[in-house]
């Protein structure tokens, strides 16, 4: 009993010897485990509270995930930043001396943290304003897909090959990004087509707005419709402009109709002509004398 008393003395003269002093005020082992188990306890007080607004009043009032993601995420930073300020003042920091501190560091550190900083600024106004939300088809630069994650730092996009992308949030404030689903998931697509000249040009028309009105995702309203565009090199174009209710489904109905537009041409002996390029070769004509021995 005796040795086991001597050991506990010793672990607790180990764990109370002050690492050093702050404010007239010595910083030990215990207070820095201390701060890390309310730091601890701030975070699983986060989850919590993030699991029971999920499960409870997300399904009640019926809000878009965008905004629950937004709600989730400003809620999980206020705690884990609440937690920190509870643990440093429980260890015993004077968060007005660190602020002196801090400031004088920024000056030095500012410069190779400005694009964290750029980037955390960008996703507050990505998750307040919702120029993107969860589950958009977006393309940003050569980056087509849809969005699966939106963080502080970075969003993740998923593109249609089960890639993941993570770009940083200051890319959507700074550069022109096209939303596909924004607010109105309904899109137009154009399905281009040129005929050989002496087609019957309203039996081509009427050969593209029948595919396109078969289609089952082509909207009846708006209806469907086909421009004639121009007199080619060597074809009149037409382009088949139809609605659909999604663009996750833009490359499928495509695919879709030009197989249609291809069928339906067949049968209708309308002829979709190769590029043709006329070649004009001009005769040449012996020039008398040329080529004869001078000697001669």
């Amino acid at each position: 009993m005796e040795v086991l008393s001597n050991i506990l003395r010793e672990i607790g003269e180990i764990i109370e010897y002050p690492l050093f002093v702050m404010n007239q005020r010595p910083i030990t082992v215990t207070s820095i485990l201390v701060g890390l188990v309310i730091l601890l306890a701030f975070l699983i007080l986060s989850r919590a509270l993030r699991k029971v607004i999920k499960s409870k009043l997300f399904p009640r009032y019926k809000l878009d995930e965008g905004i629950q993601l937004a709600i989730l995420k400003v809620l999980h930073y206020l705690m884990v930043g609440l937690g920190i300020i509870v643990a440093v003042q429980s260890i015993g920091l004077n968060l007005t001396s660190l602020a002196v501190v801090f400031g004088l560091l920024s000056v030095g550190i500012g410069f190779g943290l400005q694009n964290i900083v750029s980037n955390f600024i960008s996703g507050l106004i990505i998750l307040f304003e919702r120029p993107i939300k969860i589950g958009d088809q977006i393309t940003i630069g050569d980056v087509l897909g849809k969005v699966q994650n939106i963080s502080l730092r970075a969003t993740l996009i998923r593109t249609f090959d089960n890639i993941s992308i993570i770009v940083p949030n200051s890319e959507f404030i700074t550069s022109q990004v096209i939303n596909w689903s924004h607010h109105d998931p309904k899109i137009r697509i154009h399905v281009s087509v040129g005929v050989a000249y002496g087609s019957d040009v309203p039996l081509v028309i009427n050969s593209l707005l029948e595919v396109a009105r078969n289609h089952p995702e082509v909207l009846k309203d708006p209806a469907p419709k086909v421009w004639f565009l121009e007199f080619g090199d060597s074809s009149l174009n037409f382009d088949l402009l139809a609605w659909i209710p999604s663009p996750r489904k833009r490359p499928d109905v495509i695919s879709d109709l030009n197989k249609g537009i291809d069928d339906i041409f067949r049968k209708n002996k309308i002829q979709i002509p190769f590029p043709q390029r006329d070649l004009h070769i001009r005769s040449s004509v012996p020039i008398e004398g040329l080529g004869k021995d001078e000697n001669k």
